[in-house]
């Protein structure tokens, strides 16, 4: 397997129109039944176990499943991949809504971080939360010493600028999408040097109730925490001290996704309503299946309405989160298995994420 491709797998965010069902299966009367489908897809298409939490109008619903045990929950640890860009950028809408900082603001780190430039216009910060500011998916010298089953971790702030120095930029800002896990490391950065996994919990995680979304794996998470595999085989979790803000190394679970999602829902009744507000704007135009928001993706739904979402993994985790703002639903699926997509398909979790919210948004 190349490895630029497995530390880019999830990062894929051009299908998600293309997945969807174009006529949404007849409605079970029974949510668990309906959910379990869901489940028992995601174990056949080879994931040791699954978990898998929706939102459906008033109604909220978790449930696991497994080719053995232990049957995870909603109370089970799995690490969450790229869905934490919409994490750091909730934090920089905080930012931009309490005036300390715009969306049009340059990029600024210390001195030492060569910021590179194309064209005549700098790197903004909306730039990297839209992944149009030119960069590349990861810095050019991440791979060199990186250990493949953890290969963020051996990466510092001094690699870092090593790495600015060499990174050219494939367009000028603001003009093409391309994802970059690299940008949305730096927004982290240039929120809080040095002090991103600490701004997040302050910012975004704890005024949301997010208490097992995190970098740091407390003992109690440990104990609670599902065990990653590749290719059948199990595999440790990811650690990134540099680029944590891409989401490469933090850990949730689907209770906390699904009190995320239902802050994206109804935020009016969330501590952050106008920074959630402000994630779910669209802010560029892929084409006429995909819009970036901050962070988040917006595609049309089978029923006309918008689908926003975005999905994640690292080494040994596959995850995908949707909702619709119209009908009041929302879906996560977490499996505990890396995937990735074909040149004919979807990873399987995005698949089956994006066909059950096209259900219940049917209904």
């Amino acid at each position: 397997m190349d490895r630029r491709r497995f530390l880019t797998v999830a990062t894929t965010a051009a299908a998600g129109a293309s997945l969807l069902p174009q006529n949404a299966a007849a409605a079970e009367d029974e949510l668990p039944a309906r959910v379990r489908r869901y489940l028992d897809r995601a174990l056949a298409a080879g994931s040791p176990s699954a978990v898998c939490g929706v939102i459906h109008g008033a109604r909220t619903y978790v449930a696991g499943a497994s080719q053995g045990a232990p049957t995870p929950n909603g109370t089970t640890v799995f690490q969450l991949g790229s869905i934490g860009k919409t994490l750091t950028a909730t934090a920089l809408a905080r930012a931009v809504r309490a005036g300390a900082t715009r969306l049009d603001a340059p990029l600024v780190l210390p001195a030492r971080f060569r910021i590179p430039r194309k064209g005549p216009r700098r790197i903004t910060l909306a730039d990297l939360a839209t992944h149009t500011a030119g960069l590349p998916s990861l810095p050019p010298n991440l791979m060199a010493g990186a250990d493949p089953y953890d290969p963020y971790a051996h990466y510092t702030l001094d690699d870092l600028a090593a790495g600015l120095a060499e990174t050219t930029l494939g367009s000028e800002p603001g003009s093409v999408h391309a994802y970059s896990n690299l940008g949305f490391g730096l927004l982290g950065q240039a929120l809080a040097f040095d002090d991103v996994d600490a701004m997040l919990r302050r910012r975004v995680t704890s005024p949301l109730g997010l208490h097992d979304t995190t970098t740091t794996l407390r003992p109690d998470m440990a104990s609670r925490k599902a065990v990653g595999h590749l290719e059948n085989r199990p595999v440790p979790d990811w650690h990134d001290p540099v680029l944590s803000a891409a989401g490469t190394s933090i850990y949730s679970t689907a209770d906390d996704m699904l009190r995320f999602l239902g802050a994206q829902l109804r935020p009016e009744r969330s501590p952050l309503r106008d920074a959630i507000e402000l994630t779910q704007r669209p802010h560029f135009t892929v084409d006429e299946n995909l819009r970036i928001g901050l962070g988040w993706h917006l595609s049309p739904l089978p029923s006309g309405r918008t689908m926003t979402w975005h999905n994640g993994g690292t080494g040994g985790f596959s995850t995908c989160a949707a909702f619709s703002r119209k009908s009041g639903t929302a879906a996560v699926m977490m499996v505990n298995t890396f995937s990735e997509e074909t040149s004919t398909d979807a990873r399987p979790v995005d698949a089956l994420t994006f066909a059950l919210l096209g259900e219940l948004d049917a209904t």
